[in-house]
């Protein structure tokens, strides 16, 4: 199927492999899903207009995803054993754009994940908001499939 149009990035879900509860599919965001090559300068001697650049590594930022916190789920489970107990489990990951009907439209696996940071929003008696807890997890590599 040819799509006519860009998809809109806000119908999306991400499946943990292994993990079961739905509420662990459902996020308000995801961030840091991009690549970047490290480059590096040869300086060529007698030529002085410019430095030969050749790619290096691959980097990989760390993935973000936020949402309304959860106080327990298979997820969080996860991420409190890595940080409480230092049982750091790295998992697989999809991440799927999807179209009106439900179906993927993009999919990106993410390979060997594992939480990094975790963040609650501020409390505030002053404002009528939502906690939103804040995952980061580091990991190998992703390809879109």
């Amino acid at each position: 199927m040819t799509y006519k149009y860009p998809p809109v990035g806000f119908h999306f879900k991400v499946v943990f492999t292994g993990f079961s509860s739905e509420a662990d599919t459902l996020f308000q965001s995801v961030s840091g899903l991009s690549v970047d090559v490290e480059t590096e300068e040869i300086a060529e001697g007698g030529e002085n207009r410019f430095k030969h650049k050749l790619p290096g590594r691959i980097k990989y930022p760390n993935l973000v995803l936020k949402r309304g916190m959860i106080t327990s789920s298979e997820l969080i489970t996860w991420v409190r054993n890595a940080f409480e107990n230092n049982e750091y489990s790295p998992v697989d990951l999809t991440i799927s754009l999807l179209n009106e009907n439900h179906e993927a439209l993009a999919v990106w696996n993410v390979e060997h994940a594992y939480p990094v940071k975790w963040s609650a929003s501020d409390f505030n008696a002053e404002e009528s908001k939502i906690v939103i807890e804040t995952i980061e997890l580091t990991y190998n590599y992703f390809n879109r499939v």
